[in-house]
């Protein structure tokens, strides 16, 4: 093991003690994973939020040999104060990270940075280490391990136990994801050894998994559409670094001649698929208290025959029982629940999709003109404000080299052009903010934004937010190289932040985001200036449906809105110049419509092309105050 790892201090929040969990189920989660890993380089801090609490009601049996210390809200570091928890920080530091995925992804990375050997731990990231990486806002399977499921159960148990409760529909969601094929890399090798195994009859023994999976099943014990024993023996061959067996050592002629599409697909064995993730172990302590909620209740879940398998499953995973013990989780043997087949079953592939049904039209052909030709019959098109300081820039060349952006390691080019993007979002800010203003650069990748504004505005405080942990530690470098003291690091997504700010800023918010960001800046009456970026990626989501406007929606259907969307994307510079400018156009409107939305909400909204519009072909920009 590595000496001299920095310590770290993890905040959870906490609401309450439940049976064997703690509240809110993301503290319940973090505790579990930290037991998990058998990681103890963080100092964990419980933070109530009744002031009230006392040590004796939280420290008790909390979570096995982990020492764990109140603090309250007021007592946290000040950049930990504008995040949600759980989070992440250094004592006194000016890095933050926030959000469960994000926390409990840190965790791992840091358990296995400090003991190499664990290898299993750095598995659970999966493959490509991509597990709950993708922000809850653009990621369906994130939002319902993340937020989706911990909501539905903390709310399930909390209704009046006369109160007969269906059983929640993200619960059911996660049973018909379990029942859909699984695809994952290499899975052509593996679907051809399961079609071998079906044509042979043949039948892989399940591997033996040690001390921990000596409950056998109940005789007699029904599992509906249970995963074939080559998947099993794929996934715990990986868990315990066995080599995968081949169900036959060649495949036949036959076998090798079959197309990809006639091939079995592959069945679930865990959340993701086939491999132990962290998702098994973020959903394992909601499900669990979902189900022994119900044990009390006298509900019969053989509704939810691929829930109850997948239970019984984890179970068997190496250390699993081990950290249940060490947080007191008693688990249950599913069986004792599955007595009563008359109940009236829930049909779990009724439940669609949250976005399933609002995307479905989202596939499409045809061009542009007709959208367009609607909106100019009804008065609308794409218009732009003149730039309030067409000709203002920085004297790039007087600056500290790790101000520029070509510091971020990018063709001098590209650094010219993004100089220019700069100096149009820096002028646009400069001309709004005052002395002790906050200022958020949202989505702040390598912090181009955020490090200038700090630079050239040290009476102000600037915030980065930004979800990828690389590009935050090459901003927080070259912070560090100007000894900026103005300035904080918040890994987070968008949601995760929760501090009060006057002014937003994005460049190139990706998408969605751009619409996030907004809405960001409307809760806290802040302005915001934000340039827009890949609006082919815009579609509907939990949060936001298109169009945006009041005027667009009475206009335009989403499928209309949507076809604006692609082409205006259409606006690089290898396109023809006819093209270009219908994409800019299209562009115009889009924007056009999320500048009316704002404006319903009291505010005043200009949409602006940068100056030279050359700098890039996604030059709108918006300039939004609350009036």
């Amino acid at each position: 093991m590595k000496d001299s790892v920095a310590e770290e201090h993890l905040y959870l929040a906490f609401s309450h003690q439940y049976r064997d969990s703690i509240f809110p189920l993301h503290t319940s989660i973090s505790l579990f994973l930290l037991s998990y890993c058998d990681c103890k380089l963080f100092k964990v801090f419980l933070v109530p939020t009744d002031e009230d609490v006392g040590d004796q009601c939280v420290t008790k049996n909390l979570a096995g040999d982990l020492e764990v210390h109140l603090i309250s809200r007021c007592q946290l570091p000040v950049v930990v104060q504008s995040c949600s928890l759980p989070a992440v920080a250094m004592k006194d530091d000016k890095f933050c990270r926030a959000g469960l995925s994000v926390v409990l992804r840190h965790i791992i990375q840091k358990t296995f940075e400090a003991d190499p050997s664990k290898k299993d731990v750095l598995e659970l990231l999966g493959f490509k280490k991509t597990c709950l990486k993708a922000c809850a806002e653009v990621s369906q399977w994130t939002r319902l391990c993340e937020i989706s499921i911990p909501l539905a159960v903390e709310r399930f148990l909390m209704a009046s136990p006369e109160h007969c409760q269906a059983i929640p529909p993200d619960i059911l969601l996660f049973e018909r994801k379990l029942g859909e094929p699984v695809r994952v890399h290499n899975d052509d090798k593996i679907r051809r050894q399961k079609l071998q195994q079906q044509k042979t009859g043949a039948k892989a023994a399940m591997p033996v998994l040690g001390k921990e999976a000596t409950e056998e099943s109940k005789p007699g014990e029904v599992h509906e559409h249970p995963p074939s024993s080559l998947e099993l023996s794929v996934a715990f061959s990986k868990l315990l670094a066995q080599e995968a067996p081949d169900a036959i050592n060649r495949e036949a002629p036959h076998i090798r001649r079959t197309k990809t599409s006639d091939l079995p697909l592959l069945d679930h064995v865990f959340a993701e698929g086939l491999y132990f993730t962290v998702a098994d172990l973020v959903l394992l302590p909601c499900i669990h208290q979902f189900l022994v909620s119900s044990k009390k209740q006298g509900r019969n879940l053989v509704n939810l025959p691929l829930i109850s398998s997948w239970y019984r499953r984890v179970q068997e995973v190496p250390g699993v029982k081990k950290a249940a013990g060490k947080c007191n989780m008693e688990l249950l043997q599913l069986p004792e629940l599955m007595s009563a087949p008359e109940e009236q079953l829930q049909d779990s592939s009724s439940v669609r999709d949250e976005l399933e049904e609002d995307n479905d039209d989202s596939h499409f052909i045809g061009g542009p003109r007709p959208t367009m030709t609607k909106l100019m019959e009804n008065g609308i098109e794409a218009k732009f404000s003149p730039h309030p300081c067409p000709n203002w820039t920085l004297d790039w060349t007087s600056l500290p080299s790790a101000v520029s952006p070509g510091e971020g390691k990018m063709s001098r080019d590209r650094a010219l052009r993004k100089q220019q993007q700069l100096n149009n979002l820096v002028a646009a800010v400069t001309k709004l903010a005052k002395p002790g203003d906050v200022i958020v650069d949202f989505c702040s990748g390598g912090g181009h934004v955020g490090i200038v504004l700090a630079y050239m505005m040290p009476s102000c405080q600037v915030v980065l937010i930004e979800n990828k942990e690389l590009s935050l530690i090459r901003a927080k470098d070259r912070s560090d190289e100007l000894g900026l003291n103005n300035i904080w690091f918040i890994q987070a997504n968008l949601d995760y932040f929760s501090g009060t700010f006057n002014i937003g800023v994005a460049l190139h918010a990706c998408g969605v985001a751009t619409d996030m960001v907004i809405e960001h800046c409307l809760r806290a009456r802040a302005a915001f200036v934000v340039s827009p970026c890949c609006y082919g990626f815009i579609q509907n989501t939990v949060k936001f449906k298109y169009p945006r406007s009041h005027q667009f929606k009475e206009i335009l259907s989403y499928k209309e809105h949507m076809i604006l969307c692609r082409f205006a994307d259409q606006t690089a510079v290898q396109l023809p110049p006819e093209r270009r400018l219908i994409g800019k156009q299209c562009m115009g409107l889009v924007d056009l419509d999320r500048a009316w939305a704002a404006e319903e909400h009291n505010y005043s909204v200009q949409v602006i092309s940068m100056e030279p519009e050359s700098c890039s072909p996604k030059n709108n920009m918006f300039v939004g105050i609350p009036t």
